[in-house]
């Protein structure tokens, strides 16, 4: 029982850092290198990760400058980022890409806020997903005589415990990002 508490507690955990990296993706006034981790490249035919391909400094809130470790990467690199859902449209200056993002107007802050309603949803099926195959893991216990039915009982007040520790996390991240957005 203990077992399937712990590896629910741990897939769960990692459903929590899935939503935390979800919502790194969301941009929030200033401009960050987490933008780009979702972005595939397709370098030489293999689609690549973004961040695998070239470093990225912000020196202003509002910039992003990319450079390619391979100058040849560089077409293909300014086509992901510009099919990208970031609604940038990178400055080729031959050595560096310069993505200036625009102010986000309240429209677009009360979109990424739905956005990001959304990937706390998601999150938060994914943890009760787990709980319910964790629960039914349990009541297998039970029903083959293993455990006594309280021992079931008890582990499965735990496991609600459990669940409930992990989405308040993500409604606390939630609650952070659209604090974070609608600061202006």
């Amino acid at each position: 029982m203990n077992q399937i508490l712990n590896e629910a507690d741990q897939k769960m955990d990692k459903s929590v850092e899935a939503t935390r990296e979800e919502f790194g993706t969301i941009r929030a006034g200033r401009a960050h290198p987490s933008m780009f981790s979702k972005i595939m490249v397709d370098y030489y035919g293999t689609p690549t990760p973004l961040q695998q391909l070239a470093s990225f400094t912000a020196p202003e809130a509002r910039v992003i400058i990319i450079a390619p470790y391979d100058m040849g990467a560089m077409a293909n690199i300014e086509k992901a980022i510009r099919d990208s859902d970031l609604g940038v449209n990178p400055a080729n200056d031959g050595k560096v890409l310069r993505c200036v993002f625009p102010e986000l107007t309240e429209e677009r802050r009360k979109e990424f806020i739905k956005v990001a309603k959304q990937k706390a949803e998601d999150g938060r099926v994914a943890v009760r997903n787990l709980r319910r195959h964790a629960k039914q893991g349990l009541e297998k216990l039970g029903s083959d005589g293993e455990v006594g039915q309280d021992d079931v009982t008890g582990a499965e007040k735990k496991l609600d415990a459990i669940t409930k520790r992990h989405t308040d996390t993500i409604d606390e991240l939630l609650k952070h990002k659209e604090s974070e957005l609608l600061e202006v």
